[in-house]
């Protein structure tokens, strides 16, 4: 098979264009970001992939306008080419009629209810976009870069482009096809036009070796760089109207239609153009996609751009796919796709936000559904953001009639939460253009479990009990308010409408803040209203509580019986029956006997540190008597470690031991936790030796 003839590129001009690199926009630079979500092809429902990369994208432009930056964020639905000239023939309506339903129903009516800020919503068959491409088709058939010629090769249907026997795969049935299809693709032979790619194969090779952060993460740069090592030969871009007659006309041939790459992906400029603005915005731009789609992304536009005389995109973000939560594809035919309107509908959006963003990794599939939401949103928003507002706001209400007091004269303990919450903005922003989004999360995460340590370990339900210690009660609460303010910014990228309502909570009413550093900005003397739980746990399912109250309750150890054992007692008279067991009770009352069974201790902590990858728990080291035991308990967020070392307290000594996170506990520490989620260690007002038995 022979490509078509294509003019090359003159030495000279491939220098001079290799040295020119992708224009910068750092934060510290140009205050405008500009960054795209994929353009959807209109086609079928939107899936939970979609899903996911609409939240990453608005997760990215959040970010940046909180830190300031002036955000243009477009997505948009692709409607034309041969499959949706085929599905909707398969409906019975117009090619027009499908993609107006899907595009608004479908797409926009999904975005709407996930809070997607995007600022345009392009649609491939609007008038303004139309006249777009066929302005720069003209002008690069101008050029000289579109040429006529006849071709044949492997056609893909689903992908709807050309392909190489090297992008096909065997599937189980030894057949080859792209991946992705469900058929194999079609040998066709036809007269197209055709846009010399590979003329600017020499330049995009050099800009991504002289750029590595262009593509990322790098695994698909690399990818990428594999594909350049081969011809990339020229690009058909356009298909005769009378096979495919859903598509724009090409300016100089109304015969032909244009190729729906080259027409969707000039859609992330058309908001730009069609306002009269410099397209030269280009080289701003960041690209989100998924790794599907990262050869048309990384190959066709770049050099695409380079032809029109457009600057570069400033970065390629490419994520992988989202699993079900066994790990395995998700798919209709295996019966566990996820359906995202069952989703919003079953779940609070801010959840579904925060358990893709926190769970999701770019560089590799990532799986996800009902179980990831449910733990992340007891223990991270619920167990630890949730709480520390509740306690937060009940402790005011309680200690101050609903006024946040005035902060005194700071501790050690203060200024590190001060300092700590001045250097969250900075760390959490680096982190994002790292496009380490789960990180960022995560810090501002660990920013909400040391306050949740700090009032733990300050006890304000103790300092509301002396007069001498009134000013330090007033400390501890705005600090612990302040506090939350500044992780409801550093987490409003992520939970914009939960991050809003904590702060109506703490009587700061619709007040944005940006993400930057600062301290000291919710005045003393706000009332605080408090509210509804900001984040309620789920209700068990009716089948998860029948399924426990039906599972069979472990059986007494059988003892093994000897001789003695069987003979008559003084209490049993020989040939007489044994009388009845008394019935178990039913009240759950325990018996003298069975307390007695409780072996509680007086415990000294000599030692304790954090487990590692284990977000709760501490390991103590504790002295009984003479004896040295180690416990590992679920107390992390409210206490420091090294808080507790000198501390004595109450230990179930006689436990059976248990291994947590591969460490064998030796007994479990007593511990009270008020309806306000404030949790205290037993103990005692008497300094008693360790060892000593608690009756």
């Amino acid at each position: 098979m022979q490509n078509p003839p294509q003019n090359q590129e003159s030495p000279q001009k491939q220098e001079s264009q290799q040295n020119q690199a992708p224009q910068q926009n750092q934060a510290s630079g140009n205050r405008g970001f500009f960054i795209t979500a994929a353009i959807d092809y209109a086609n079928g429902a939107p899936h939970i992939g979609h899903v996911y990369e609409k939240i990453l994208t608005d997760a990215l432009a959040r970010y940046q306008r909180l830190a300031g930056r002036d955000v243009t964020f477009v997505m948009g639905t692709d409607e034309h080419g041969e499959k949706i000239s085929k599905a909707a023939a398969k409906s019975g309506v117009t090619p027009q009629e499908l993609v107006d339903d899907l595009s608004e129903r479908a797409f926009q009516g999904l975005w709407k209810k996930l809070g997607i800020s995007y600022d345009h919503f392009i649609r491939t068959t609007s008038p303004k976009h139309k006249k777009h491409v066929q302005d720069v088709l003209q002008r690069v058939y101008d050029a000289g870069d579109i040429y006529f010629a006849e071709y044949e090769g492997l056609y893909s249907v689903g992908a709807e482009r050309y392909v190489t026997e090297k992008e096909l795969v065997e599937g189980p049935d030894g057949v080859r096809r792209f991946p992705g299809d469900k058929d194999p693709p079609e040998l066709r032979r036809e007269a197209n036009y055709f846009f010399n790619m590979q003329k600017y194969q020499p330049w995009l090779l050099n800009t991504l070796q002289r750029n590595p952060d262009l593509i990322q993460p790098a695994g698909y740069r690399n990818e990428v760089l594999e594909m350049l090592r081969e011809d990339i030969g020229p690009l058909s871009i356009s298909r005769p109207k009378a096979r495919v007659p859903w598509g724009i006309e090409l300016p100089w041939d109304t015969d032909h239609v244009t190729y729906v790459w080259f027409d969707a992906l000039l859609s992330y400029l058309t908001p730009v153009v069609s306002q009269g603005q410099n397209p030269n915005v280009s080289g701003q731009v960041w690209h989100v996609i998924g790794k599907d789609i990262l050869k048309p992304h990384a190959v066709f536009w770049p050099t695409m751009l380079r032809a029109a005389g457009l600057p570069m995109y400033r970065r390629l973000v490419v994520h992988s796919h989202i699993l079900a939560e066994d790990g395995r594809k998700m798919g209709k035919s295996l019966g566990n796709a996820i359906d995202p309107e069952a989703l919003v509908a079953a779940w609070p959006v801010d959840v579904i936000r925060y358990a893709l963003l926190r769970e999701a990794s770019l560089g590799a599939d990532s799986p996800f559904g009902e179980g990831v939401i449910v733990s992340r949103l007891n223990s991270d928003l619920a167990n630890d953001l949730g709480n520390l507002l509740s306690r937060t706001v009940s402790m005011i209400q309680k200690y101050r009639g609903g006024a946040l007091p005035a902060a005194g004269e700071p501790g050690e303990r203060e200024r590190d939460i001060e300092a700590a919450a001045r250097a969250l903005p900075g760390e959490v922003l680096r982190l994002v253009d790292e496009l380490k989004i789960n990180m960022a999360i995560d810090a501002a995460m660990g920013f909400v479990r040391d306050l949740n340590r700090y009032i733990a370990e300050s006890a304000p339900w103790t300092l509301a009990k002396s007069p001498d210690t009134q000013a330090r009660l007033d400390t501890v609460l705005y600090t612990a308010a302040e506090g939350l303010r500044v992780a409801s910014v550093a987490l409003e990228a992520v939970i914009p409408t939960k991050a809003k309502e904590l702060r109506e909570q703490l009587g700061l009413g619709r007040q944005s803040y940006p993400l930057a550093p600062a301290w000291g900005l919710t005045p003393a003397g706000t009332h605080v209203p408090g509210g509804p739980v900001l984040f309620p746990k789920p209700e068990p399912k009716a089948q998860d509580s029948a399924a426990a109250a039906a599972t069979p309750q472990p059986q007494a150890r059988k003892e093994k019986r000897t001789m003695t054992d069987a003979a008559p007692t003084d209490n049993t008279t020989p040939g007489k029956k044994p009388e009845a067991a008394a019935p178990a009770q039913q009240d759950g009352l325990i018996s003298i006997d069975d307390f007695a069974r409780i072996d509680l201790r007086i415990a000294e902590v000599v030692a304790c540190e954090a487990v590692e990858k284990a977000d709760k728990l501490l390991k103590l080291t504790v002295k009984l008597g003479d004896e040295t035991r180690t416990v590992v308990s679920g107390i992390r967020k409210w206490y420091e470690p090294g808080a507790l070392v000198g501390r004595k307290v109450v230990l179930v000594a006689n436990l059976k031991p248990a291994k947590l996170r591969g460490i064998e506990s030796q007994g479990m520490i007593l511990a009270a936790e008020d309806d306000a989620g404030n949790l205290d260690l037993v103990g005692t007002g008497l300094d008693l030796p360790s060892g000593t038995k608690v009756r």
